[in-house]
């Protein structure tokens, strides 16, 4: 007998998602950089889409969000019977681990692949397998060797949060075309929308023609919806009727559902966000490498820094400077990366302050400290 009811056995192991801090000394202006956020902030139809609910807060939300799941589906050219809205794309990755990962099965994902993968598995019982990566990207026949019979889900962030790199769309359908058809294969584009290279797809094709796909997108990251949460997902039909099974009753809100129909449909106020990244992902990786510093390439909109593990220069020495002036990223010692720090791409003022700072803190004669 125990004095207290206990947890579900197994959930005591999980780590809960510690997300990237905001806070900075009295006084200091502070340039949060650790959770990539878009330094755009949201369109202005969005806002004020949003802001036309306010007078309306005492009715339930629209439960269906069928009108948000309607622009999505115009935007992309698809089915809206095919796509779940959910509260963040957070929420949408624990139901269909909820739905399809029973108790000692294995899902899959890569070493350094988002936390809340991890989270999902572990929370629905199931047991996580990590897949080793090439040079921080992923690496297709790894998690193919990493199968087994128990294998449920495959999770694949493409482009990867938070290392930046990705993986062609021919490597993709090379992923799908060796996996068994009972697993399913979540594909999670929270950052699609930054990407331009040509051998890019975010997985739309493979979903419509395949019965074990889904993909998952986000409103937090390019659209700057964060504060709503509000994420979708689209799937086949029968993933789409199990996920709704299990979905919560009004899971969006209906501020959100209004300024997530409204963002959608602003491709100038994305074009802004895309053109604002590519010259600053450019221009950031570019001054920190002439630092001496190695930047894994990215493809999103943040990059992974990597800092030299010698006095007066590591990774924690260099967040501890930056904090001091107010300049936010986020440490990565959960993600296995301790020598790392990941800087999201700011407004130009930030990200001018990051490059002068850091080229002091590198060129410092002796240990710099806060």
């Amino acid at each position: 007998m125990t004095a207290r009811p206990l947890p579900r056995q197994g959930l005591m192991s999980i780590e809960a998602y510690a997300p990237g801090k905001s806070k900075a000394p009295p006084g200091v202006t502070v340039h949060k950089l650790s959770s990539n956020e878009t330094p755009l902030g949201p369109s202005p139809k969005a806002l004020a889409a949003a802001e036309a609910v306010m007078g309306k807060l005492a009715l339930y939300p629209d439960g269906g969000a069928n009108a948000l799941r309607d622009a999505i589906a115009h935007k992309f050219g698809l089915d809206p019977a095919r796509i779940v809205c959910g509260n963040g794309s957070d929420e949408l990755l624990a139901m269909v681990t909820n739905a399809y990962m029973n108790p000692g099965d294995e899902g899959i994902y890569c070493t350094h692949g988002f936390l809340v993968y991890r989270i999902a598995i572990l929370a629905a019982g199931g047991v996580p397998v990590i897949a080793p990566e090439q040079d921080f990207t992923a690496d297709v026949d790894a998690i193919l060797a990493a199968v087994t019979p128990r294998t449920k889900i495959v999770y694949l962030a493409n482009p990867n949060n938070p290392t930046g790199t990705y993986l062609p769309f021919d490597e993709i359908k090379r992923l799908h075309a060796g996996l068994p058809p009972q697993v399913l294969l979540v594909l999670d584009a929270a950052y699609a929308e930054y990407v331009r290279r040509n051998d890019y797809a975010a997985g739309l094709e493979l979903v419509m023609t395949s019965e074990n796909v889904v993909m998952t997108r986000t409103f937090s990251k390019i659209h700057g919806l964060a504060a709503l949460r509000l994420g979708w997902m689209v799937a086949p039909e029968h993933v789409v009727d199990i996920v709704n099974r299990i979905r919560p009753p009004f899971n969006v809100n209906a501020a959100a559902l209004a300024a997530g129909a409204a963002a959608i449909a602003d491709d100038g106020h994305v074009a802004q966000a895309v053109s604002h990244n590519d010259t600053w992902l450019e221009i950031l990786t570019r001054d920190l490498a002439r630092l001496g510093l190695t930047v894994t390439p990215s493809v999103a909109n943040f990059l992974l820094v990597h800092f030299p593990d010698m006095p007066g220069r590591t990774a924690r020495e260099a967040d501890e400077y930056l904090t001091a002036r107010g300049l936010i990223l986020r440490r990565m010692e959960g993600y296995g990366l301790p020598h790392a720090l990941r800087l999201s791409i700011g407004t130009e003022e930030a990200n001018r302050l990051v490059i002068n700072a850091l080229t002091e803190f590198m060129h410092a004669e002796a240990p710099v400290h806060a």
